[in-house]
């Protein structure tokens, strides 16, 4: 494949919801372009998008992947993004790179869920689009009614420039040009010119003034025409679109069907006539150099800068760090500077990426996608550049990770492997987080979704070799008191020789403060206890306090105060004061009225406005509290406080809720009494785990 100049390029990712045809789609993208000799099938295993063994066995995509496609003296790059919304930071980091979004909507099921989320992203990240209208050869497909559900969600922005129409036996043929009033049908595999079909004529019109009337909006001279009542040409209308997309007033409504290749080459056409190319879609996009904002251009003419939107980690060909050439160019010889890591790595070999092949190239420029293999210290966000003009390109926020799961190997001595595996796969998936939890030991593991653990799950037993188990992390309550008590505590011990003494007299009460395990005072008068063993009594209350008396959880919010005791001048040491603080510490806690403390999280969520009153139900159901609702855009915005116990798998709840339209995020907040009904079963449950240990 040879070089391409930024104008010569455009970055297209393709957007949609899981099913409506992308990598169909870019296959046959890629073998009417010639890029394939054969035609690749979802459902057979053999895309060149779709390559590996967990995306070949779901038959959905799971990652995004680069599909270059030389047409036309033009290079497209696809980035075929998965519609799974597990996998939605894959869709928005191809995004950050893309200068246009092909949103493909099935023509049989209309807006989907992915086709809302699809245009809301567009319009968060500022790209042009196009809308494919896709399987119009299904039996079941309706242009007309998607193409009225499109307007009805999207606004009149939505403009078609064909629609379709049918043979006798009510089949997919054809489509007509609503710009030049023709038509085109296939016959024998082949598009040709034919009539106008009379019962189409009107639509056509209609539509035609429809889309005449979106162009002249997006220019003053052409709008001024338009409402003198005088025709625009067809260049007018063409250039009206142009302008249209670019600024993101028009999206322009395509159909056809990927399966059977109608309408695949007419759309790269479109891409290559009405699309931004690279040197214009980021002419102008703010970075960092040394620590200053300042705005940048898309020029070859500028120092090198790239970003790095992908990282693929394999055990057996190691790292593959994809970017985009933002400014300059990179050659093969060059070393970059990583601005992030403060590191300087070879290039050596700089590659184009198709699927999981990869092409050697000795340059990219401008604009272009390419892909560097075996850098150390690179990772997905970072920016390449040079040490003397160190550019740093600010980084996509990504969606939080809200799901959470204890991860445990099935195999003894997994657990190094595991962690090292869990560093590679979480390389390619930066929404996966990872952390060890000090009190509870477990290793937690948190994404977005049910679909994203599982995948991850099946990742390290089939590429690592490395079998474990999901379960529910433990929830971290606490123990507390309420009231006072004053408690005597004594150790005696007298074995021949030298005895064992200690004597205290403690009340026990809340301190107030919940942030602190305990606060410990002495009030002893007349040295009933001699000041070296006041050591001895706090320490023996920090080992105390890490159990608590109901459950053993750890204690806060306790105060401890020494007010008396005694002492034998030969047989009291540091220990006999320890172990008698620990007798004063069982017999007083549970004279001071102890409770459960349990969690309470700070949640916040996302939804339009219909879904209110179930998940308003729904956090009532949870034992939540609602704080207040907020209106952000068209949706609103339900903060409640929700105890942590009562949260576990709510990502999943909210999608079954709201059809995945719902998002929230989630911190925590404090602790708080648990209800007795609550803490009876806490209790209950520790007990039997107690005893089966």
């Amino acid at each position: 494949m040879k070089n391409y100049t930024a104008d010569k390029v455009r970055n297209v990712v393709l957007l949609g919801h899981s099913g409506s045809g992308k990598t169909t789609y870019a296959e046959a993208a890629l073998f009417y372009s010639g890029a394939t000799k054969r035609f690749g099938k979802v459902d057979e295993g053999n895309t060149v998008s779709d390559y590996e063994a967990e995306e070949i066995r779901r038959k959905v995509s799971i990652n995004t992947s680069v599909l270059p496609v030389e047409w036309q003296g033009t290079k497209i790059n696809f980035l075929d993004t998965p519609g799974y919304f597990d996998f939605i930071s894959e869709g928005k980091m191809a995004m950050s790179v893309a200068d246009t979004a092909l949103i493909m909507v099935s023509a049989k099921s209309g807006v989907e869920v992915g086709t809302e989320k699809a245009w809301e992203q567009t319009e968060e990240m500022g790209l042009p689009r196009i809308i494919f209208v896709n399987q119009m050869d299904d039996e079941n497909a309706d242009f007309e009614k998607t193409l009225a559900d499109l307007r009805s969600n999207f606004g009149k922005a939505v403009a078609p420039l064909q629609i379709p129409f049918n043979d006798e036996d009510g089949k997919f043929v054809g489509f007509i040009n609503l710009i030049k009033r023709d038509a085109r049908k296939k016959v024998n595999g082949k598009l040709q010119a034919c009539e106008v079909p009379a019962d189409k004529i009107d639509e056509v019109e209609v539509l035609r003034s429809m889309l005449v009337e979106v162009a002249a909006e997006s220019s003053e001279e052409l709008m001024e025409k338009f409402f003198n009542d005088i025709e625009l040409t067809e260049d007018e209308i063409y250039d009206g679109l142009l302008e249209g997309i670019e600024n993101r007033s028009i999206a322009p409504v395509m159909c056809g069907s990927a399966t059977l290749g109608y309408g695949v080459k007419l759309l790269m056409n479109t891409i290559v006539r009405f699309t931004p190319p690279a040197l214009e879609a980021k002419k102008n996009f703010h970075a960092f150099i040394d620590g200053t904002d300042t705005v940048l251009c898309s020029s070859e003419d500028e120092n090198f800068s790239a970003f790095v939107f992908k990282t693929i980690s394999d055990p057996y060909i190691g790292r593959l760090n994809l970017f985009r050439v933002m400014t300059g160019k990179i050659d093969s010889s060059m070393t970059v500077y990583n601005v992030e890591k403060d590191t300087t790595e070879k290039v050596g070999h700089l590659y184009i990426v198709r699927g999981k092949e990869q092409i050697e190239v000795d340059e990219l420029h401008t604009g272009d996608i390419g892909a560097l293999a075996k850098l150390s210290n690179t990772s997905t966000q970072d920016t390449l550049a040079t040490r003397e003009y160190p550019i740093s390109i600010p980084k996509i926020p990504l969606p939080s990770s809200v799901l959470s799961m204890a991860i445990q190997p099935k195999g003894k001595g997994d657990e190094d492997k595991l962690s090292s595996a869990l560093t590679k796969i979480r390389e390619e998936d930066p929404t996966l987080k990872m952390e060890v939890n000090k009190e509870t030991k477990q290793t937690i593991l948190s994404g977005i979704g049910e679909q994203q653990l599982d995948v991850m799950i099946n990742k390290l037993k089939t590429k690592y070799k490395i079998e474990v188990d999901l379960i529910d992390p433990i929830i971290p309550y606490r123990e507390t008191v309420k009231a006072k008590a004053s408690v005597r505590g004594r150790y005696k011990k007298q074995s021949g020789g030298h005895g064992q003494f200690g004597d205290v007299v403690m009340e026990f009460e809340p301190s107030g403060d919940m942030t602190l395990p305990y606060v410990f005072e002495e009030k002893v008068f007349g040295g009933s206890v001699p000041k070296q063993y006041f050591p001895a009594v706090e320490k023996g209350l920090q080992e105390c306090v890490l159990n608590g008396v109901l459950a053993g959880y750890p204690v806060v919010g306790l105060k401890a105060t020494l007010t008396d005791g005694s002492y034998h001048p030969v047989d009291s040491s540091e220990m006999a004061f320890k172990m008698a603080t620990s007798a004063a510490y069982k017999e007083g806690v549970p004279q001071a009225r102890p409770t459960l403390l349990e969690p309470i999280e700070h949640v916040e969520v996302l939804v339009p406005e219909r879904y209110m009153g179930d998940i308003m139900g729904d956090i009532n159901k949870r034992r939540g509290r609602i704080l207040s609702m907020d209106a952000v855009g068209n949706k609103k915005c339900i903060v409640a406080e929700v105890p942590t116990s009562e949260m576990h798998k709510y990502a999943t709840d909210l999608r079954s809720m709201t059809q995945s339209r719902g998002e929230y995020t989630h911190r925590f907040e404090r602790y708080e009494e648990a209800p007795a009904e609550i803490q009876k079963k806490i209790i209950e449950r520790r007990a039997a785990e107690k005893k089966i240990s």
